[in-house]
């Protein structure tokens, strides 16, 4: 439908081309944990954690973040044994220090020693990683001189259920990791990790699901028009709460007024075909009301197709500058039909609206309807058997007992 961003399309294209946006995407940065964690846990176990944290560092870095399948299996295995860090009975919460860094950039941008700033940081990058993946689905890799995309229906119901499972991801992050970090350390978060980026991008998730859904409908013979004007309302909604999570959070970060500009053309788009759908639906009525309504309608949706032109050319030349690819799904027909149904309604009933003019006849209110999508349930993996092993005798010396001589007896 226009012009989105992912940071991963960078190195293949001065001006990438995509369709599921995917804010900037962290990756971490090579660390010795080993030598944080030596003495404190067993050797085999200090050495997984090292080496499955630096296999995603090699992945990410060697492959441009492409190797998606590799990158995910690793960081499910690497969160299996991260958790062991967050249990209080081992004292180890606070001892490391996590770095990170914006991949686009290229530079640090934190450095935080709080294992569950690591914890939120690996689901965030498996959200970011599934979005691009979803992505993908939506770009043709054979791509159709007429200037339209030509998606399967498999590719998109796919991207759809990845989506979800994105959302699930970062809802995740807002509900069950965000309360285990301490106040202090949220301030020092980057902009990717607020909260409200987060929610936002969860729901813009839930919103770009449902907008390849109304593609789908608009493509079935089964659809009714009741369906699509449902799906166009509830899509509107998504991005009405995108929107307004987004506009409450600093800018002064990463690419925040780009991510917002983006969710506005979104949400314009949304507008213009949900009351694009409301008008048809009105103007099935027979009384006159029922036409003045309707031509309401498509003139507004008219007008808001206008503003989410100038807003999506207002999203791409954001920096970083990106384009706008082929329109598809439910604007590749409405592009041309609302501009010719708000002009053909209103030669039929411009005169009735123009009586009703002195009565300051008001666009009629969309309908509200329950939302259809919800993020896909999601747990972290369970903690590593390496943490119950047998290898703990072998320090030979509690760790509780441990941490209290370190203290005791600090050193230089």
């Amino acid at each position: 439908m226009g012009c989105t961003y992912s940071v991963y399309k960078k190195k293949k294209s001065s001006f990438p081309e995509v369709v599921v946006l995917t804010p900037s995407i962290r990756i971490p940065v090579q660390s010795d944990l080993q030598r944080a964690l030596k003495g404190l846990v067993p050797k085999d176990l200090a050495d997984k954690l090292s080496s499955l944290r630096n296999q995603i560092v090699l992945v990410a870095e060697d492959t441009d973040g492409s190797a998606i399948a590799e990158l995910r299996r690793a960081l499910n295995e690497y969160l299996s044994v991260l958790i062991g860090l967050t249990k209080k009975e081992y004292g180890l919460e606070g001892l490391i220090e996590f770095k990170w860094k914006n991949f686009e950039v290229g530079k640090q941008d934190s450095s935080i020693s709080n294992v569950w700033f690591e914890v939120l940081s690996c689901v965030h990058f498996m959200a970011m990683l599934t979005l691009s993946e979803a992505d993908s689905l939506m770009i043709p890799k054979d791509h159709s001189d007429s200037g339209f995309r030509v998606v399967s229906a498999d590719s998109k119901r796919e991207a759809i259920d990845l989506l979800l499972k994105a959302s699930g991801y970062l809802e995740f992050c807002v509900r069950k990791i965000l309360p285990q970090i301490p106040a202090e350390t949220k301030k020092i978060l980057p902009h990717d990790l607020q909260e409200g980026v987060l929610e936002a991008i969860a729901i813009q998730a839930l919103g770009q699901g449902t907008e390849i859904q109304l593609g789908l409908a608009v493509d079935s013979q089964k659809a009714t028009l009741s369906v699509k004007r449902r799906m166009a309302c509830e899509q509107l909604i998504y991005f009405s709460q995108a929107y307004h999570s987004l506009s409450e959070c600093d800018f002064n970060q990463g690419h925040g007024k780009k991510h917002l500009r983006f969710i506005k053309w979104k949400f314009l788009e949304s507008k213009a075909t949900a009351y694009y759908y409301h008008g048809l639906i009105l103007d099935k009525g027979n009384e006159p009301s029922s036409h003045i309504l309707a031509v309401s309608c498509f003139l507004a949706a008219e007008e808001l197709l206008q503003e989410s032109k100038k807003a999506c050319l207002s999203f791409c030349l954001a920096a970083p500058v990106t384009r706008a690819p082929p329109i598809w799904g439910v604007m590749k027909l409405l592009n041309q039909k609302i501009p010719e149904v708000a002009s053909k309604k209103y030669q039929m009933y411009g005169y009735l609206l123009e009586q009703e003019k002195g009565l300051h006849q008001a666009l009629p209110d969309l309908p509200e309807f329950q939302l259809s999508l919800h993020p896909d349930e999601y747990e972290l993996p369970e903690i590593d058997p390496a943490w119950d092993s047998k290898n703990w005798e072998t320090l030979g010396q509690p760790l509780k007992e441990h941490l209290r001589d370190s203290d005791e007896n600090p050193t230089d």
